[in-house]
């Protein structure tokens, strides 16, 4: 039985309203720029979803954010995954310094989030360090009371579009950090935009740090937490995926069976025939199990649980579930589903990266393997 709250409810109410009057008609136009777009963050902004997973008292939600946080997620990511993906990684990007921050990074950066609007960065992908976090091979020195940091950074969603930067670097041997950096640093550039397959309108960029110095006061936790506070932003991101997956895989539902009702073929609606009744059958009833998933990990992290499997699971339970759902919708349109009139092409091209991004589905599987193996060894 899903446990969504009357407070809730009208925050999703307003979201719903929201994705589809606002940003349902701006969605294939983001897609074709492939540019970030600035005026649905402001409506993000106004609405509080952006500060969601901040403390109370910068401004987040009360209760339960990460699952409010996934509600909102997947109402948006029935129109536009790329507009839904922004919620995601402001979370994100934020986690390190709330997981890890003293109360006087607090009060100085986070205010800079809630009140002076700065979208958040996640440095931490590099060429040779994707999944396998452990291989980053950006590095901190420490001279002088400062740290200089040097390396450079690939795939970062809102890279080119963030204020502020929660980076992962190594400040020694087996020793991986974390540190907030202000965009404006000296040393901070940005290289190439990605052009990619899907979710087009988020901003993914390269970010090259050249000699960057910033002070001491800006590692989050100690040296060496970095790894630790990565695997727990996983843990917090992975369910928040689930719902990005979910939401793309509702609105190809939808879409699809809509036109199913309109679209006649051999005399009778095209949702008469039992083959196209069997397709929309599995769908909703892989969402549905996917949903149960999804919710059940993210109040597990709320809740203050262990979710790090259930995490993996919705991850990859439900981002496999939006593929084959996208592309099967693809085929209930047939030919109308392969051009881009219609949005179940562009759901079907932005759900193949939810399979790929924090962590891919196979990197999912062996976590969820080593879980079962850690509790077999414990015993009864």
């Amino acid at each position: 039985m899903s446990r969504i709250t009357e407070e809730q409810k009208m925050l999703v109410e307003s979201v719903r309203r929201m994705a589809e009057e606002k940003i349902a008609p701006l969605a294939a136009e983001i897609d074709r720029k492939g540019e970030f777009n600035w005026e649905v963050a402001s409506l993000f902004w106004d609405l509080g979803l952006l500060q969601i997973m901040l403390p109370e008292e910068y401004g987040g939600w009360p209760i339960n954010p990460c699952h409010t946080l996934c509600l909102s997620v997947e109402e948006i990511a029935k129109v536009c995954a790329s507009s839904a993906l922004n919620l995601i990684i402001q979370a994100v990007g934020s986690f390190p310094l709330i997981r890890a921050g003293s109360k006087e990074q607090r009060d100085r950066y986070l205010p800079m989030i809630s009140k002076d609007r700065l979208l958040m960065g996640y440095l931490v992908t590099e060429p040779g360090a994707g999944s396998d976090v452990a291989a980053v091979s950006t590095k901190a020195q420490r001279a002088n009371g400062r740290y200089v940091i040097t390396g450079r950074k690939t795939f970062a969603t809102n890279g080119g579009v963030a204020g502020l930067y929660s980076i992962l670097a190594r400040t020694g041997a087996g020793e991986l950090s974390f540190f907030i950096l202000e965009r404006e640093t000296a040393g901070v550039v940005i290289g190439k935009f990605e052009d990619k397959c899907g979710f087009r309108g988020s901003n993914t960029a390269e970010v090259i740090l050249e000699e960057v110095e910033v002070p001491e006061e800006n590692l989050l936790g100690r040296p060496g937490d970095g790894f630790k506070i990565a695997m727990a932003d996983f843990d917090m991101s992975r369910p928040t995926v689930a719902a990005l997956a979910l939401g793309l895989a509702r609105g190809a539902l939808a879409f699809a069976t809509d036109y199913a009702t309109k679209r006649f073929t051999f005399g009778q609606p095209l949702i008469q025939h039992q083959a196209i009744q069997f397709i929309l059958a599995d769908s909703l009833t892989l969402i549905e199990a996917g949903s149960g998933l999804m919710e059940k990990a993210a109040l597990n992290f709320d809740e203050g649980r262990q979710n790090t499997s259930l995490a993996s699971m919705a991850k990859y339970f439900c981002s496999d579930a939006a593929m084959k759902i996208t592309e099967d919708m693809v085929q209930v349109l047939g030919g109308y589903g392969y051009i881009k009139d219609y949005p179940v092409e562009r759901m079907f091209r932005d759900a193949k990266l939810t399979q790929i991004f924090e962590g891919s589905n196979q990197i999912q599987r062996m976590i969820i393997g080593r879980e079962i193996m850690k509790k077999a060894s414990a015993g009864p």
